[in-house]
């Protein structure tokens, strides 16, 4: 079976859950931003949760099916259609063969996952099918798609149309959104005014956002504990020695914007790092749309290990509903 690709929306590419090993090589760990709506579709549709899926950012691909298959769409609130006619998000439902599969205008959200039953079969590199196109690696021939591709789709394991993914299960951030941050080894190069604002304000998202980060404005320029730079250090007070960069780990160059490094993100530079995300709102920060609102809420080591195992009993739950 191939699924033929009439028009690629907007920055669509084939996505799984990634593959992580490969940061200190510079390689990120990639795969989808949202990934608990990339396990809910391929959930939905008899999948292993880790199957490759497409992901779609503010516009909906346009897809000719060349056999029946069973669908599922989940993220953000892009309405599905089938020859037109719209179909349920966060549900499984049948496409037949010569049906074109395509999409309303976004409401809200900013990113939405296709889980097709038996995933999208491109060949795997370094243990994923995850796009990396800043590197050329993995999906479709390392690129988004474009219209004339044509994706091949596994066998599938019998899935049944007329399952649902419950509410409560559905992530999404709020506005303002919440981002929990625990503040990280460079937290002390602020002073306390910076400290204090960095949490107190309101911050906006950029239109500088995408798959490797994203940035904010709006809240007041960060001021910095004076101090003499040390060797190998640039002359900016937000510059370091070269470090490593965590995952969802927010820098500020120049102090003015914070940057939260996302999946495609590089692995180390020259920034100094004021926390990081907790890794239970990364998703989040997948579905915001440039301009809206965002709070940093401070968090202990405790609370975000707390954060992390809720939503791991959140996942088991969601699986077990759907079993």
């Amino acid at each position: 079976m191939a699924i033929k690709v009439l028009h690629h929306g907007l920055a669509t590419s084939v996505q799984d859950l990634g593959r992580p090993g490969y940061f200190h090589l510079g390689i990120p760990m990639g795969g989808a931003m949202d990934r608990l709506a990339l396990r809910a579709a391929n959930l939905l549709v008899g999948n292993d949760e880790g199957a490759a899926g497409l992901e779609a950012v503010f516009m909906g691909p346009k897809l000719l099916f060349t056999e029946d298959a069973v669908v599922a769409v989940t993220g953000a609130d892009m309405p599905p259609k089938v020859d037109g006619v719209v179909q349920p998000g966060w549900t499984a439902f049948e496409v037949k063969a010569g049906q074109e599969l395509s999409f309303d205008f976004l409401k809200s959200g900013a990113r939405i996952y296709i889980a097709v039953s038996g995933g999208i079969d491109v060949p795997e590199a370094l243990g994923s099918r995850s796009t990396y196109a800043i590197g050329a690696l993995g999906g479709y021939k390392g690129r988004p798609l474009a219209a004339g591709d044509e994706l091949p789709v596994g066998a599938s394991t019998g899935a049944v149309a007329g399952r649902s993914v419950a509410e409560e299960f559905r992530r999404g951030p709020g506005s303002p959104a919440e981002l929990r941050v625990l503040p990280g080894l460079y937290w002390d190069r602020l002073t306390e005014e910076a400290k204090d604002g960095f949490f107190a304000d309101e911050w906006k998202v950029a239109p500088e956002a995408d798959r490797m980060g994203y940035r904010f404005r709006g809240g007041r320029k960060m001021s910095f504990v004076d101090r003499q730079q040390p060797f190998g250090a640039g002359s900016d007070p937000s510059n370091i020695v070269d470090s490593c960069y965590p995952y969802g780990s927010i820098q500020i160059p120049g102090g003015t914007e914070p940057i939260i490094l996302h999946r495609d993100a590089v692995s180390g530079g020259g920034y100094f790092m004021v926390g990081t995300v907790i890794s239970a709102d990364m998703d989040l920060i997948g579905q915001l749309q440039p301009h809206k609102p965002a709070r940093f809420v401070k968090v202990t080591m405790d609370e975000a290990l707390a954060a992390r195992a809720e939503r791991k009993a959140l996942i088991d739950r969601m699986r077990a509903s759907l079993a």
